[in-house]
């Protein structure tokens, strides 16, 4: 099948709270068999592959992991919602959670539409793949707080997932590098047009005059945080 299958057939079943044993009779197969399929010991059948689609009511494309939509759907730009759609207006009581997150968004739409000026698709690429690693870092974070979480949320174990998302990061700060120098490496485009990242504090208040601010006490926040000049 692929090495997608087991781990989300896994994770359905842990979502409902069902034991394999559970599961394998109202699938009508023996608990063997669904413990190889969760294993990846052996491959279904396509009509087996519908059956446990309809049981826990997802897509055979989920299943397969070719799309993250449970019914199927594949996401575009049109149908990701704004960060300050309705659902945001739930932060409510604690001021910090709500402070810190305006100010890593609003940073981050100055830092994006930087790179919508310099128009460098890999820089872009690059640039977008490190935040979504950190934030993705910070998420399983939280998740392994609580030991009742499932561990086939994730495709990645928890054994190899700080090793592999650190050595992610260094490698793609390394491609920023590469790029932003003029020399990246085989395949990607360096960057041209440097011009539009000639960046000063009187330009950013100019051209972004609802975010400079944030940005600058995220800088302050951040910088704050690495000094450890206290500790020695």
């Amino acid at each position: 099948m692929n090495d997608s299958f087991p781990r989300i057939i896994t994770l359905l079943r842990t979502e409902r709270g069902l034991t394999q044993k559970n599961a394998a009779d109202a699938l009508d197969i023996s608990q063997a068999l669904l413990s190889h399929y969760e294993r990846g010991a052996r491959e279904c059948g396509l009509d087996f592959l519908i059956k446990i689609a309809d049981f826990y009511g997802v897509s055979c494309d989920y299943l397969l992991g070719r799309t993250s939509d449970r019914n199927g759907a594949r996401l575009t730009v049109n149908d990701i919602p704004e960060p300050d759609d309705a659902t945001d207006n739930l932060m409510k009581g604690s001021t910090l959670p709500i402070l810190n997150k305006k100010l890593i968004a609003n940073s981050l739409n100055i830092i994006f539409d930087l790179l919508q000026k310099v128009d460098c698709q890999d820089l872009t690429h690059q640039v977008s793949l490190y935040q979504m690693i950190s934030v993705y870092k910070m998420f399983r974070l939280l998740y392994a707080a609580n030991a009742e979480n499932t561990a086939s949320f994730f495709s990645v174990s928890e054994n190899c997932c700080q090793g592999f998302s650190d050595a992610s990061l260094n490698i793609i700060e390394a491609n920023i590098r590469s790029i932003t120098s003029g020399k990246p490496v085989e395949g990607m485009t360096p960057l041209e047009n440097k011009e539009a990242l000639r960046i000063s504090f009187e330009a950013l208040n100019s051209t972004y005059p609802l975010f400079a601010s944030s940005l600058m006490n995220l800088i302050r926040s951040a910088e704050k945080a690495m000094d450890f000049s206290s500790a020695k």
